[in-house]
């Protein structure tokens, strides 16, 4: 008895691995690059798959203890996938904490620009502006819009979906 409470796994953790899962095939749709435009580098998918952790921290954040458990180990996850894909793209032990301070600001950042751009909804304005810094790198993004339109409907479909959901790991995206 007490041996099956020591080695069973926690429900949040479960939860949150599996929230980071989903956020990752998420961000792989092959619509938001072919169809909107972000550029599949490095880069792009980094926007990308940390635009759709920030879309499931926003509707955890203020949803009570459990919530912001499985939020930190959702951060947690995407923390370690980073640093495992900087590993397998050949960056050096020594170099990998300073790369990885670099990406933790910059998503510290995004996530904050983030919260600015929601706030200003139903303007969307600020939203697409945040997405050609971010996930079209400054450059020509004339989708912009559409996948700002994607961005508020994913937000709004994560929102309506219940917490109880979320607390097992499961979610529902829209179509990329």
């Amino acid at each position: 008895m007490l041996l099956d409470r020591l080695f069973r796994t926690r429900p949040a953790l479960t939860a949150g691995r599996a929230l980071y899962a989903l956020a990752v095939d998420q961000a792989r749709s092959p619509g938001l690059y072919a169809d909107l435009g972000v550029p599949d580098t490095v880069e792009g998918r980094f926007e990308l798959y940390s635009l759709h952790v920030v879309l499931l921290l926003d509707r955890l954040r203020g949803q009570g203890t459990e919530a912001g458990e499985i939020s930190q180990i959702l951060f947690d996850a995407y923390v370690k996938d980073l640093d495992a894909a900087l590993r397998e793209m050949g960056v050096g032990d020594l170099s990998v904490g300073k790369k990885m301070r670099k990406l933790g600001e910059a998503f510290y950042g995004r996530g904050k620009a983030y919260d600015v751009a929601f706030a200003a909804l139903p303007d969307a304005g600020p939203l697409e502006a945040l997405l050609v810094r971010t996930a079209y790198a400054g450059g020509l993004a004339p989708a912009a819009p559409r996948l700002a339109a994607y961005v508020i409907a994913q937000r709004a479909a994560l929102a309506g979906q219940p917490l109880e959901r979320l607390a097992v790991g499961e979610a529902e995206w829209g179509a990329a």
